[in-house]
């Protein structure tokens, strides 16, 4: 029977590329988006065209009704989650964390933090032998912002990302047993589309030139670590922050 994995904020970037990998791979892929839903047509048909089945899902990760509701939905359309990938994430412009008013702050843990940790129980709960599932992957998105604290920019993504990095080894150590690995990923600079929300569409590619490797990455290069994770060949790996991140 083909598996189906789940991916939130998969109407663009990591998302997207994740999605079209993981359907050429031979997956089911259940789309999440927030808002834009032409952009989730878009990724729904590059889904069927590397030759995977394809189901939208709206909803806003910092809901719990509608994140109840998306996994309801993944489920009624394929019978079973095999894979899960904690994607959606916003950042937002640039600056000191004294200039930073509470309706950002706010705004960025709910998504980037409520909204992973609402998902990631939904997911277990679906997948743990625990509670009646057969198994399965979760792989979180988190950045290496986690590690470099993004000082002047973005200290609240930066700890965001950091919150997520605990969900991976706390949640791993959890439910191990039960069937289910909890892996993290750690993108540094990618070329996406993130960086001209945060008010700076360059960014990436100005940074990426200082890493060791001399370039940002692409979308494309984290989706393969991410459907790695998914796959059985990473069959023996838990609890692990792979960092994707050109050597910063």
């Amino acid at each position: 029977m083909t598996q189906a994995v789940l991916i939130t904020g998969a109407s663009r970037g990591i998302g997207r590329a994740t999605a079209r990998l993981a359907a050429a791979r031979g997956w089911s892929v259940g789309i999440n988006y927030a808002n834009n839903e032409a952009a989730a047509r878009e990724t729904a048909a590059l889904v069927e065209r590397a030759g995977g089945r394809a189901q939208l899902l709206p909803g806003d990760v910092a809901d719990e009704a509608s994140v109840i509701a998306m996994f309801d939905g993944f489920m009624h359309a394929f019978g079973r989650l095999d894979g899960f990938v904690n994607n959606a994430g916003i950042v937002a412009p640039g600056m000191p964390l004294a200039a930073m008013d509470a309706a950002r702050l706010k705004r960025i843990f709910d998504i980037n933090v409520f909204g992973a940790y609402l998902c990631a129980r939904e997911a277990v709960r679906r997948m743990s032998t625990q509670h009646g599932g057969a198994g399965g992957a979760i792989v979180n998105v988190s950045s290496a912002a986690a590690r470099l604290g993004s000082p002047n920019e973005y200290v609240d993504y930066a700890g965001s990302k950091a919150a997520i990095d605990t969900l991976t080894i706390g949640l791993s150590k959890e439910v191990g047993a039960q069937g289910v690995r909890v892996n993290a990923v750690r993108p540094g600079l990618i070329d996406t589309e993130i960086h001209a929300s945060g008010g700076r569409p360059d960014r990436a590619a100005v940074l990426g030139a200082q890493t060791p490797l001399g370039r940002a990455g692409t979308a494309d290069e984290v989706a393969e670590t991410i459907v790695w994770l998914l796959s059985d060949a990473s069959s023996y790996v838990t609890g692990a922050l792979i960092d994707v991140a050109g050597g910063r």
